[in-house]
């Protein structure tokens, strides 16, 4: 597993060109994330309503999970302006706030997680529903439209 995710996470700096001679840039990294974690949002959407075996579901709704716990770090004092992003400033004025609905993000997935293991397609359904909730929730309060 930890291969896995340092071979992902070199793959994500690579292919989002963020490796700088001054460091790693944060909005480059925070929005090259949050299009993987919209990927797997969507990939797991697509599987739902497929009715497949859910259990191929683990692996994504696993990242979004490890990915929620990881995007209040992916917003550090500095990185408020530039390479457009949408993140409002409530992200740096309300951190708690901001933690907080990420947790929750992490929480939600989390639960999606045991559902997808158990191949319980009424507790995955509900279980994609919070994931979705917890996004529109952070993205109402900390993402310009």
């Amino acid at each position: 597993m930890k291969k896995t995710v340092a071979l992902l996470t070199v793959a994500l700096l690579t292919a989002a060109g963020v490796a700088r001679a001054d460091g790693l840039d944060p909005i480059e990294i925070r929005q090259t994330g949050l299009d993987l974690l919209n990927g797997d949002f969507a990939g797991i959407k697509v599987a739902l309503a497929a009715k497949g075996d859910l259990k191929t579901l683990e692996f994504p709704a696993q990242a979004i999970q490890r990915f929620a716990a990881l995007m209040p770090s992916l917003f550090p004092k500095g990185s408020e302006t530039g390479h457009n992003t949408k993140a409002l400033p409530e992200v740096w004025s309300d951190q708690a706030g901001f933690q907080k609905a990420a947790a929750n993000l992490g929480d939600a997935a989390g639960k999606l997680v045991v559902a997808v293991k158990v191949n319980d397609a009424d507790a995955a359904a509900a279980a994609f529903k919070g994931v979705g909730e917890a996004c529109g929730a952070c993205h109402r309060t900390y993402r310009a439209k």
